[in-house]
């Protein structure tokens, strides 16, 4: 069911005084709906969809123009049969190969120049805006109105750090684990629009001993395992355990003592001892918290808001096998190739089934700040990155992107991170990326990364970046978090995300309105690049 305000009498347009009667809007076509831009609410509530192709995403639209190639991020071949993604979607770096509906950008909020609206903001009031807590109401809201999906349960999440001891583990005993990962290029970068984190939390069996007691011990070795699983690690470091709490000796040394490292074993331990470690694979039953969030500002230092623009919610509803994945692979490559549009099943307040094994769901600003469930469209956005790209490793980005060992076991922090490679690379992921793009961003249209990071002939200032950290190299300048923000809030105010959730200020140059296959720039095959989205911490740290 859909719990959100809806106004059917009538419905102001964004792009003028007109007022058209909800009949109107069912019958507009969607040139006319792409000009006018109603509410996500609006349109929900008639029950049409703008864009069938939404879990495209806008950056999927940047000018490549035979030389910038900024989609290795996302798109891959796989060359290991035992990694459980199928998709084999390289060709996507080359070329545009969209259905006849993605062939039009219907993320029309690229190019609405909002200077004006941003101008009108004063700096105190979005200060004020973004350190407030819009998180902590959502779960009675949801109680209220008879939600029957996930509620919140982490308390005190809207202080980021704060709601989290020094490992990473919810104050509130709820389970949720923080962990220190590097974002992905470049949308989830801070100079281009939001901070964020991401919770992980394994099912109770994870978290007990073999006679069901709770048992800190027995969760930290189960997510020790877990990360060697999408590591290919043979031990790790950990927060030191009680081995004779555990009865095993897991760090190999002879001894049941205290244990700062576990080596690899074939089974999860505790109450889950039955349930094997799958090579990149999470357990059925396996949770993700991820809120994005404002840029938050103390005086010129960049943090996570209190404020969240999003609360993003997934489980591991069925763990498939890999012979299952690969028939579900091969069906999706099959659909695309056929140029079918995206399908989904809708679970109601469950969220929305990515087909793959995973349940996704998502609450969005509303138009007076708090937390809503996103609408049906709005929640499809979702599924472009969460199923059907070939870089990511059992439809998640950011665990297998975690510091490895117990420095990656907190509350997300950029200034403990140095510039690490992809693995099977030498030089930085970061520094990569902005050689390949040939920016800060998709787009190119991150002024100030370039005025930072580039030469005036468009190549990277290797020495400027050389032994900065992520902190360093990510984040924005205090004018320039000012104005996202507040060119965020425009959006938010407009309630208009499914014409595209991007902080702009101004249109960015780079990106087309329409794509013309026939015509389209594509990139030599010497610019198709290799890609793990999983870190070479080592050499970087």
């Amino acid at each position: 069911m859909r719990h959100v305000s809806l106004i059917l009498a009538a419905i102001l347009l964004t792009s003028g005084s007109a007022i058209t009667v909800a009949s109107d809007l069912g019958s507009m076509t969607t040139k006319e709906i792409m000009e006018h831009r109603p509410s996500s609410i609006e349109l929900d509530a008639l029950g049409r969809i703008y864009n069938p192709e939404a879990p495209v995403p806008p950056q999927c639209y940047t000018r490549i123009e035979g030389k910038f190639n900024p989609c290795y991020v996302c798109h891959q071949n796989n060359t290991d049969d035992a990694r459980p993604n199928f998709m084999q979607d390289g060709t996507l770096q080359q070329a545009y190969e969209f259905s006849e509906a993605g062939l039009t950008n219907h993320h029309r909020n690229l190019f609405i120049d909002r200077t004006s609206e941003v101008a009108a903001q004063s700096d105190e009031d979005i200060l004020r805006y973004i350190d407030e807590d819009n998180y902590s109401a959502l779960k009675d809201y949801l109680l209220e109105k008879n939600w029957s999906g996930y509620l919140p349960d982490l308390a005190n999440y809207q202080d980021g750090a704060d709601a989290f001891d020094d490992n990473g583990h919810a104050l509130d005993g709820s389970g949720w684990v923080a962990f220190n990962y590097k974002p992905q290029p470049s949308t989830f970068w801070p100079t281009n629009g939001s901070t964020d984190d991401a919770l992980i939390r394994l099912p109770p069996a994870f978290r007990q001993t073999a006679d069901g007691i709770i048992s800190r011990d027995v969760y930290i070795a189960n997510l020790a395992l877990l990360e060697m699983a999408f590591q290919d690690l043979t031990e790790v470091t950990l927060p030191a355990i009680d081995e004779t709490a555990l009865g095993l000796d897991i760090d190999g040394d002879g001894t049941l003592s205290s244990a700062s490292k576990m080596k690899r074993r074939s089974s999860y331990l505790g109450a889950a001892y039955e349930m094997p470690v799958s090579r990149m694979i999470y357990p059925e039953g396996t949770e993700f918290l991820h809120s994005v969030r404002y840029i938050g500002i103390e005086g010129e230092t960049i943090e996570v808001a209190r404020r969240m623009k999003e609360l993003r919610y997934m489980v591991k509803s069925r763990k498939l096998t890999l012979a299952e994945l690969r028939s579900r692979y091969r069906n999706e490559r099959q659909e695309k190739i056929d140029e079918n549009l995206p399908r989904y099943v809708d679970l109601g307040d469950r969220g929305m089934d990515t087909g793959f094994g995973w349940t996704l769901l998502g609450f969005i600003e509303a138009a007076d700040g708090s937390l809503r469930p996103q609408t049906n469209e709005e929640q499809f956005f979702c599924r472009g990155c969460h199923a059907t790209t070939g870089a990511n490793i059992d439809q998640t980005w950011a665990f297998p992107r975690k510091l490895t060992g117990v420095d990656g076991w907190g509350y997300l922090d950029y200034r403990a991170q140095k510039d690490a490679p992809s693995k099977g690379q030498t030089d930085g992921e970061i520094v990569t990326y902005m050689k390949r793009a040939g920016g800060g961003d998709e787009f190119r249209s991150n002024t100030e990364m370039l005025a930072r990071w580039f030469n005036e002939d468009g190549s990277v200032n290797e020495d400027a970046v050389r032994g900065k950290s992520v902190y360093e190299l990510i984040t924005p300048s205090r004018q320039r978090a000012l104005k996202l923000n507040k060119a965020y809030r425009v959006i938010v105010k407009e309630q208009t995300f499914i014409y595209g959730r991007d902080a702009t200020i101004s249109p960015p140059k780079n990106v087309h309105a329409e794509i013309d296959g026939a015509t389209a720039p594509t990139l030599p095959r010497e610019l198709r690049f290799k890609h793990d989205i999983r870190l070479d911490w080592t050499s970087a740290q």
